[in-house]
C-alpha cells in the first residue's frame, strides 16, 4: 500500500507558466492538475515504444497509478488505454494495440473517473475528520475497484467513534464545501494536515475550512459531490487499523446491496428489518446448543461402540485385544472418544486411521505395557509424520494418505490384528 500522507503525490514537474513556452519534449503536461473534469483533448505524440503500443504524449489528463489512486481508463487515437504508469517527467501510456498517428484525440472514461474523484476526495475529508476532531491520523490511503480503505495509527477504535466520525463527515458533504487547488513551493506551504518531504513545488488541495493536503490526484469542485460517505467495517493492521469507506454512486449501491441481503433475511423470519437481527441471534444461539448436544451423543455413541468392539474382538495368544482400523472419513473427536472406551478395558490396543486429512490415532490400555506416544512417534519418524500425545493416548499426521498403511504396519508388525 502506497503511504500516500507520508509520500504525498508527485510535485508540479515544472511551473505552470513553463508548460506555454519552451517545452521540454522529455515531460509530459499533466492536465489533470489544474482540470479534473476535462474528459477530452487532443494531444501530440512524442514517442512510442512497445510496437507503438507504449506512447508518450506532450500533454495528457490520463491520471497515472500513484499515491494510492488507479490509473484512468478511456482511449487515445481510438485505442484502448490498459494501463498509465508515472516515470518521473513523463507519463508512460499503454495501450490496447499501436499507435500510427502523431497527432491524437484522447478521451477519459468518465464514469471511472469520476468515481475515483469521489473516493479520493471522500478520503480526503473522512482522514480531516478523523484528525481533527479525534486526534487519528491517516498513514496510508489505497483506492480499491470495489471498496477504498485508510489506516489510522491507533491500535483501536471505538464504534461510537466510527458513527460519529461518519456523522461528521457528511455533515461537511451536505455543506457543499468548496474543493480548490493551490501551487506553492515546498518551503512556503504552511497548515498542511501531514507534513511533505518534497521539495520545488508542490500541488496543494484545500477542502475550505477543514483540510490543507499535498496531493497530486483528481478531485471534485465541492464536498457536495463526494456523495454520502459510508463507513463498512474496521480491520486491525499490525499497528494500525483500517477504516474500509466508499462514498458517492458506490455508497448508494451497496447501501442498496446490504438493505435487499437484511430484506431477504427478514423474509425468511417472516419478520420486520428491525427484528430480524434479532431473530437470527436467536436462531444461532439455537443452532449452537443444537450441534453441541449432537456432538455429545455421538460421542457418547463412540463410547457404547468402543465397548462393544472390544467385546467382539478376539483376544491375542499374550491375551491382549488389538483393533484397527481405516476410515475415510470422520471426526478425529469421535475416533478418539472410541479409542478411549476401548482401551478403558484390560490389555487392549487400539490403532486407527483417518484419510482426510491423513492421520493417525494410537491408544494403549495402561496394563499392556505399550507407551503409545513413543511407539507412535517412531513409526511416524520412519514416514515423514509427525505427533505427540501421552503414554496412553497419541495422535499424529503423515504427508499423505499413502503413507497412512505403513505407519499401521509399523505400529502392528509384530502382533496380529483384528479388521474391521
Amino acid at each position: 500500500m502506497f503511504n500516500h500522507e507520508t509520500a504525498d503525490r508527485p510535485a508540479l514537474a515544472q511551473p505552470a507558466c513553463a508548460f506555454c513556452h519552451n517545452i521540454n519534449f522529455d515531460m509530459t503536461e499533466r492536465l489533470y492538475y489544474h482540470d479534473c473534469y476535462l474528459r477530452a483533448f487532443r494531444a501530440r505524440v512524442l514517442q512510442t515504444s512497445d510496437s507503438g503500443a507504449t506512447a508518450y504524449l506532450d500533454r495528457t489528463a490520463f491520471y497515472p497509478t500513484s499515491g494510492g489512486q488507479p490509473f484512468d481508463n478511456g482511449s487515445i487515437g481510438g485505442v484502448a488505454v490498459v494501463d498509465v504508469v508515472d516515470e518521473g517527467d513523463s507519463i508512460a501510456h499503454r495501450l490496447a494495440g499501436p499507435l500510427t498517428d502523431t497527432a491524437v484525440d484522447c478521451a477519459i472514461d468518465w464514469n471511472r473517473r469520476f468515481d475515483h474523484m469521489q473516493q479520493h476526495t471522500g478520503q480526503h475529508l473522512l482522514s480531516a475528520v478523523f484528525s481533527e476532531h479525534f486526534g487519528l491520523h491517516t498513514v496510508s490511503f489505497h483506492l480499491g475497484s470495489e471498496s477504498s480503505t485508510i489506516d489510522l495509527a491507533t491500535a483501536s477504535v471505538g464504534d461510537q467513534t466510527i458513527r460519529d466520525a461518519e456523522q461528521r463527515a457528511n455533515a461537511i458533504v451536505f455543506e457543499n464545501r468548496p474543493v480548490a487547488f493551490e501551487f506553492q513551493e515546498a518551503g512556503e506551504v504552511q497548515g498542511l494536515r501531514k507534513t511533505s518531504a518534497r521539495e520545488g513545488e508542490l500541488r496543494i488541495v484545500v477542502i475550505e475550512g477543514l483540510d490543507r493536503s499535498a496531493c497530486g490526484g483528481t478531485h471534485v469542485r465541492a464536498t457536495g459531490e463526494i456523495g454520502p460517505i459510508l463507513i463498512r467495517k474496521l480491520e486491525k493492521v499490525r499497528q494500525a487499523v483500517r477504516v474500509e469507506f466508499l462514498c458517492g454512486g458506490r455508497a448508494v449501491r451497496q447501501s442498496r446491496a446490504d438493505y435487499d441481503a437484511l430484506s431477504k433475511v427478514a423474509q425468511l423470519f417472516s419478520a420486520s428489518l428491525e427484528e430480524a437481527p434479532a431473530l437470527v441471534a436467536a436462531q444461532l444461539e439455537a443452532s449452537r446448543a443444537a450441534d453441541k448436544a449432537r456432538r455429545k451423543m455421538e460421542l457418547e455413541l463412540a463410547g457404547y461402540r468402543g465397548r462393544e468392539l472390544y467385546d467382539v474382538t478376539p483376544a491375542g495368544p499374550d491375551g491382549t485385544r488389538r483393533y484397527l482400523r481405516r476410515m475415510a472419513g470422520g471426526s478425529v473427536e469421535e475416533l478418539r472418544a472410541l479409542a478411549q472406551s476401548f482401551t478403558e478395558r484390560p490389555q487392549a490396543v487400539f490403532a486407527a486411521a483417518l484419510e482426510k486429512p491423513p492421520a493417525v490415532l494410537y491408544a494403549a490400555s495402561a496394563d499392556c505395557g505399550i507407551d503409545a506416544a513413543k511407539a507412535l512417534q517412531k513409526a511416524l519418524a520412519q514416514t515423514g509424520g509427525r505427533g505427540g500425545g501421552s503414554a496412553r493416548l497419541a495422535q499424529g499426521s503423515v504427508p499423505d494418505a499413502a503413507r497412512l498403511d505403513e505407519v499401521l504396519s509399523l505400529l502392528t508388525s509384530s502382533t496380529s490384528s483384528s479388521r474391521a
